[in-house]
């Protein structure tokens, strides 16, 4: 987690009658090594917010309850859960699991690029295997080819666009991944560099400078998950803990950027739009 991510999940604790420091203590850990060490201490509950850390976790303890915030895996076929409604194990949390959403991504850049049929897309096989297969699933519908450049750390970014960039894309699409979180703003930097209407899962892309941005209110996931950790605190167990999806999604736009690239965003798509940055 960010710090912004960070403060919104302590937030919402100390909004359930949680604080840090008087009725609880949260321990906070930035690196997926440092998981381990959590699991030592025994605590009540992990909130793990991201599907490799997730991973991590849920091989290191079958015992500790664990709060999931993964946007990217199917809980049942990972094998953390028997059912969405009852997951009998000790992983519950909010899953997208929504791999339609990359359909209505490709969608959206259709109405702002006219005649839109070559989209560069940056993923990470590692996790993102499920909502990949639905864009190629969408792009073929829709005609629309999506050469794609695997990214696994924010240090490969730049080369993986360059390598998109030489297949001349009409438009960069980037599928949510624990990399592409913090590194946002250089997405959208070289997108703009290299002229290129961009898109992401991740509705905070626009205020960096991407161009659009349509997923979860990634916000909005971590105050649900502060609620299962309530819940647990309080004595639930996570088995009997119904996994649930985002509750909100959001489309938002970054008008000085379509202004930049040249583009009109027709008015009918800002009606839809839940924030519009100019």
């Amino acid at each position: 987690m960010g710090n912004k991510s960070r403060d919104t999940f302590i937030a919402a604790l100390r909004d359930l009658g949680w604080i840090d420091g008087q009725n609880v203590t949260i321990d906070v850990r930035w690196r997926e090594q440092e998981i381990e060490d959590l699991v030592r201490l025994n605590p009540d509950v992990l909130f793990l917010a991201n599907p490799i850390r997730l991973q991590i976790g849920s091989r290191l303890t079958q015992t500790i309850p664990i709060v999931g915030q993964d946007l990217e895996t199917d809980p049942i076929a990972r094998g953390y859960a028997q059912s969405l409604a009852r997951p009998v194990k000790n992983i519950t949390g909010i899953f997208l699991d929504i791999p339609e959403i990359a359909g209505k991504q490709l969608q959206f850049l259709q109405e702002v690029v006219p005649g839109l049929r070559h989209v560069g897309v940056l993923w990470d096989d590692r996790i993102g295997d499920v909502p990949f297969k639905a864009m190629e699933t969408a792009a073929r519908r829709a005609g629309i080819s999506v050469p794609a450049a695997v990214v696994r750390d924010d240090s490969q970014i730049a080369s993986a666009i360059e390598l998109l960039v030489d297949g001349q894309p009409q438009a960069l699409l980037a599928l949510t991944a624990p990399w592409i979180y913090p590194a946002q703003g250089q997405i959208a930097e070289l997108a703009l560099l290299h002229r290129l209407p961009s898109m992401c899962g991740f509705t905070t892309f626009p205020a960096y400078g991407g161009l659009m941005a349509y997923g979860p209110d990634f916000y909005g996931t971590l105050r649900q998950a502060a609620g299962y950790v309530d819940r647990i605190l309080k004595g639930a167990k996570p088995g009997d803990l119904p996994i649930e999806r985002p509750t909100k999604f959001d489309l938002t736009f970054n008008l000085k950027t379509a202004k930049a690239l040249g583009l009109t965003v027709p008015s009918s798509l800002l009606l839809r739009t839940d924030e519009v940055i100019e």
